[in-house]
């Protein structure tokens, strides 16, 4: 079963940086497809980045606009999200997500199993 654990959250400035982790425990193999999303209140939950472990391709939503990046650690398994350039309009929790499989799907229907999410508070 795999477990999915955010860290990093928090209330910063807008134009300030963060750096969101996500430590997946059960992975046992390569062949799994790590996601962010997030969920602004009242919003629905919508996609913000993905990857697979080989990191073969990252896809971003149109939004990021080269502000949000998406790495990989395999041997940590742990996936991270760096933030920079935040806007007001980035509060939301943000939730790491995954789903056994090759392709990467940009669909909240796909994944599998979910964090908690972490809060991002961004103060104008």
């Amino acid at each position: 079963q795999v477990q999915l654990l955010e860290s990093g959250g928090g209330s910063v400035q807008a134009g300030g940086s963060l750096r969101l982790s996500c430590a997946a425990s059960g992975v046992t193999s390569t062949r799994y497809v790590m996601g962010w999303f997030r969920q602004a209140p009242g919003k629905e939950r919508e996609f913000v980045a993905a990857t697979s472990w080989s990191r073969a391709t990252t896809y971003y939503a149109e939004f990021v606009e080269g502000r949000i990046t998406m790495s990989t650690d395999y041997a940590k398994k742990t996936v991270y999200l760096q933030l920079n350039s935040l806007k007001y309009e980035d509060t939301a929790v943000y939730y790491c997500a995954a789903y056994q499989g090759a392709m990467i799907a940009t669909t909240r229907s796909n994944y599998q199993y979910w964090g908690q999410g972490t809060q991002v508070t961004i103060s104008s």
